[in-house]
């Protein structure tokens, strides 16, 4: 009698675990880097090869770090709204253009346009690998200090911004 049981509560245990798996959140990606350094880093900028971008340049402002390229389709849906963040919003909005060709990326932006500050140029993974990026786009907020207070999986957009977003860089903007 037990036996004939076996397969009905095994498989009752594995709809379990596939009904638990569909409340979540994909896009909520845990980052075990979140109130840690961001990475040290030394790459070029996008539009100039000899100028250098490191973190320092994320220190003693809020900065966003946008992960896009031009081979992204997901990041042309979500720079429509970045342009728009970068006339509204007061954050220091920085790119990360990853393993991409550079002369398609400069092109790309000049069609879309460039809402960025700086652009780093991680067209070999050197950057996105400390960070863990898994795709295109990512989104980190950094604190003045330079740490990660927030990482976003997928595309910004309105909702996202009022929701996720803009609270973490107001609470942070307070201190």
């Amino acid at each position: 009698m037990i036996r004939s049981l076996i397969p009905l509560i095994t498989l009752f245990i594995i709809s379990l675990l596939f009904a638990i798996g569909l409340t979540k959140d994909p896009s909520s990606i845990p980052s075990e880097l979140i109130n840690q350094k961001f990475p040290s880093f030394n790459l070029s900028e996008l539009y100039d090869e000899e100028s250098i971008v490191t973190e320092k340049d994320l220190l003693n402002k809020v900065s966003l770090v946008n992960v896009f390229g031009s081979w992204c389709a997901a990041c042309i849906t979500e720079h429509p709204y970045l342009m728009e963040i970068s006339k509204n919003e007061n954050i220091n909005l920085i790119g990360m253009n990853w393993r991409d060709d550079r002369a398609k990326a400069i092109d790309w932006l000049k069609y879309y346009g460039d809402p960025y500050e700086k652009i780093i140029f991680d067209d070999e993974s050197t950057l996105a690998i400390q960070l863990g990026v898994t795709g295109a786009p990512e989104s980190f907020i950094i604190d003045y200090q330079g740490q990660i207070k927030y990482k976003h999986v997928g595309v910004i957009n309105n909702k996202i911004w009022e929701k996720d977003i803009l609270p973490v860089i107001n609470g942070l903007n307070k201190i």
